[in-house]
């Protein structure tokens, strides 16, 4: 090289070297000032925007489910995380993470000279910081316009937080597919467990996703996901977290996965936390926003929202930023009163007599040209029902709204097409009309259960149907239906508060009342037991006899009674006729439970409780709750019923808890069976615990023919008995078969016979 060409050449050179540098330093600190490319603010920094999923828990700790819109991301603490994932995955995937600053340079060079080939340069934090603020990238160009951003980014976390507090963000962040957004999601999804109990070779898995999870997706690449597993244990066996020989031998292990998709409407209690999401959610109702036929809705949603701090509560409430809470982003943690081992029995007592009398119901109907609707139907009602049906589809909505005339949307319900219908088997592929599959719906009964604590207002279990994936109408909440002989207890405790007895008279005889308009009522009576003899009004409300009631009723005004039944908390419509006290009022499973606990509670109703304690995402308290309690009789009155109502069980209408389903229990309750058999109840109460059930078809003119099948006992009397079986033999559950009802030793239930 020519002597006088050397020094210049050597300026050149430096001066371009020390101008790069300075470019590029000039580049990271235009980066960090956000000059040029995104650069978070601080204050954000400090405080990622992470949009993590409400969970909602059981009682007993257990997570029913979430809320969530497109990522089911639950955030977890890094002392919850098994230190076998951590370890994998700082073995894997950074190797010098609690070394560096954020940027491993040596790591860095490794890959840009081997282009990639011996592995990556990108540290956790770099991950991290991808995840928290890089769009998805268009190109290889736009991702290495990212890298620079992201190495700044990177540099300020690491000042911002401790390696664990990286770890424990970039494990919640991380999308190991299937809604299985973080880690907590993950060990649940794919092996039905929590991230402090991960496994290593299961651990060693899941870290081995967060390469590129779609490539290694255990549930279609096998074999694959098996090789980076193992991969991922030879890196923790190189870095000296395992041994050789714990490597080798986790080596041969299967994948063994356990795998539970994400979905709301599976796991347990899917009606309750829906119901739950919308109290939650609701907004303050304004009368213009309810349509004719549903306004006597409104003042009932009016007092909710004024009176129970629990409905509407995500727009009743503000964060600290002055903004509503979003039950889908801000990772809520609901807590509530669901025992999810008692929800479990409840499931299994729905599933098991709902599967049989489904059976039944079946049998019955085979063969008739009119099932599964009732023989009484014309077949002109039976086609207004089935056009109703049809007009209320969604695809007919559709079909109306591209303008199809009613001719061709006739013809179209009326072709047949390949789908899917539902059995108590699973799905069955079939070829159906849109309107013999509507008809198909109709064959399967519904039902409605919950069971609640009389003396804290705690729900237990929450059932509104027999399956919400295909039937998702809840009718524990939403349904209400005519609640027959069920009304009764509450006529008789009318009576009772007003100075009658159990064991005062009567003759059984035909009554006939005059309605409010001056007709006659006669109502029929199927109990033909005792005609023109002597008997006492505990016999009546043991019978659940007609006449007797109707003789009661004669004493009172229905107008009474409405304001009695008000007291027993029913919100719905109460017409003040004579008719009233044999049950064709419509009301709620949740109505009828919730009057109910006054009889075991001294005359005291308390409100269903659904939740104790709602907590942010980071633990801290926003809300407790605790349940509403009115006086609706003295406790005399209470005491009164409580051995009436004991006698429907051991000797009356409810005596099949004791000889066919062996609940020896002191329980009080009643049965209850509408015309035509359209519905069947049942509401009984322990010492502890008020349960009631409904069932019936989705439409009233759905029902069996025949009473044997068709009346309260039989429908849903079944499922609250295997359900008590199931809480009485499990002692965990602290319930017991001896407990007595709190009643005065000195009560005599004759004291003031007449």
């Amino acid at each position: 090289m020519n002597s006088n060409f050397r020094p210049a050449f050597l300026k050149i050179f430096w001066g371009l070297f020390v101008a790069g540098i300075l470019a590029v330093v000039l580049v990271f600190f235009g980066i960090a000032k956000g000059w040029c490319g995104y650069m978070p603010p601080i204050a954000e920094l400090q405080n990622p925007k992470n949009k993590y999923a409400t969970e909602v828990f059981s009682s007993d700790m257990v997570s029913l489910g979430s809320y969530y819109r497109k990522e089911n991301r639950v955030g977890v603490q890094y002392s919850d995380i098994s230190p076998y994932m951590i370890q994998a995955l700082v073995a894997t995937e950074d190797a010098r993470f609690y070394d560096h600053s954020g940027i491993d340079a040596k790591a860095f060079l490794r890959a840009l000279l081997t282009l990639g080939k011996a592995g990556g340069g990108s540290t956790i934090t770099q991950q991290l910081s991808k995840q928290l603020y890089s769009p998805t990238a268009g190109s290889t160009m736009e991702r290495l316009m990212q890298k620079p951003n992201e190495w700044v980014i990177a540099a300020q976390l690491e000042r911002l937080y401790s390696k664990d507090e990286i770890i424990m963000m970039y494990l919640n962040q991380f999308d190991f597919l299937y809604n299985a957004v973080g880690i907590k999601s993950a060990a649940q999804v794919y092996f039905g467990t929590t991230p402090a109990k991960l496994k290593i070779q299961e651990a060693a898995m899941l870290v081995g996703m967060c390469k590129n999870p779609s490539f290694y997706n255990p549930r279609r690449h096998e074999e694959r996901a098996l090789l980076r597993r193992n991969t991922v244990l030879n890196q923790m066996e190189k870095y000296d977290y395992i041994t050789e020989a714990e490597c080798d031998s986790l080596k041969q292990l299967p994948l063994e996965l356990h795998y539970h998709s994400v979905d709301h409407k599976q796991g347990l209690a899917p009606y309750f936390r829906e119901y739950l999401r919308g109290v939650l959610t609701a907004k303050e109702p304004k009368e213009s926003d309810y349509p004719e036929w549903n306004k006597a809705q409104y003042p009932i949603d009016k007092a909710q929202w004024d009176n129970n701090p629990l409905y509407g509560f995500c727009n009743k409430n503000k964060k600290a930023d002055g903004t509503k809470y979003d039950i889908y982003q801000d990772g809520l943690r609901i807590y509530t009163t669901i025992d999810s081992r008692m929800q479990q029995y409840a499931e299994e007592a729905v599933a098991d007599h709902m599967r049989s009398m489904q059976e039944s119901f079946f049998k019955e109907k085979k063969g008739k040209s009119y099932a599964p609707f009732s023989k009484v139907l014309t077949q002109d009602e039976i086609d207004g029902i089935m056009t109703r049906s049809m007009k209320q589809t969604e695809r007919y909505r559709l079909l109306k709204k591209d303008g199809k005339s009613a001719k061709e949307i006739e013809e179209i319900f009326n072709t047949p097409i390949e789908m899917q219908v539902f059995t108590y088997d699973g799905l069955k592929d079939t070829t159906l009309s849109p309107m013999d599959s509507i008809r198909w719906q109709k064959y399967f009964l519904r039902c409605g259960f919950m069971s609640m604590d009389p003396h804290s207002g705690h729900v237990k279990a929450y059932v509104g149907g027999p399956d919400f994936a295909n039937f998702q109408y809840d009718m524990v909440n939403k349904g209400k239906r005519q609640v027959g002989s069920t009304v009764k207890p509450y006529l008789y405790t009318l009576a009772m508060s007003e100075g009658m007895w159990p064991c005062d008279k009567t003759v059984k005889r035909q009554i006939t009342l005059v309605d409010g308009n001056g007709n006659n009522w006669t109502p029929r009576n199927a109990n033909k037991e005792h005609i023109g003899d002597t008997v006492t009004l505990q016999w009546g409300l043991q019978a659940s006899d007609n006449w007797i009631s109707a003789y009661l009723m004669g004493q009172f005004t229905p107008e009474q009674l409405v304001r009695l039944m008000r007291s027993f908390g029913i919100e719905g419509q109460l017409d003040p006729v004579v008719s009233l006290c044999l049950g064709p009022c419509e009301i709620s499973v949740r109505e009828m439970v919730d009057a109910y606990t006054v009889f075991p509670n001294k005359g005291i109703r308390v409100e269903p409780l659904y939740v104790t304690r709602i907590e942010d995402n980071n633990g801290n308290l926003l809300a407790t709750f605790a349940p509403e309690t009115h006086e609706v009789i003295d406790e005399l009155t209470s005491y009164k019923m409580v051995y009436m109502m004991r006698n429907v069980i051991d000797h009356g209408t409810g005596v099949r808890v004791r000889y066919k389903y062996g609940v020896n229990a002191p329980m009080g309750g009643k049965t209850g069976t509408t015309n035509n058999n359209s519905d069947g109840w049942f509401m009984c109460y322990t010492p502890s615990l008020v349960s009631g059930c409904w069932v019936g078809g989705e439409d009233r003119a759905v029902h069996f023919d025949r009473m044997a099948e068709g009346q309260g006992a039989s429908m849903a009397l079944p499922i609250a008995a295997l359900y008590l079986q199931k809480v009485f033999a499990d002692p965990s559950l602290g319930y017991s078969q001896t407990e007595q009802f709190d009643i005065p030793a000195d009560f005599d239930p004759k004291a003031g016979c007449r």
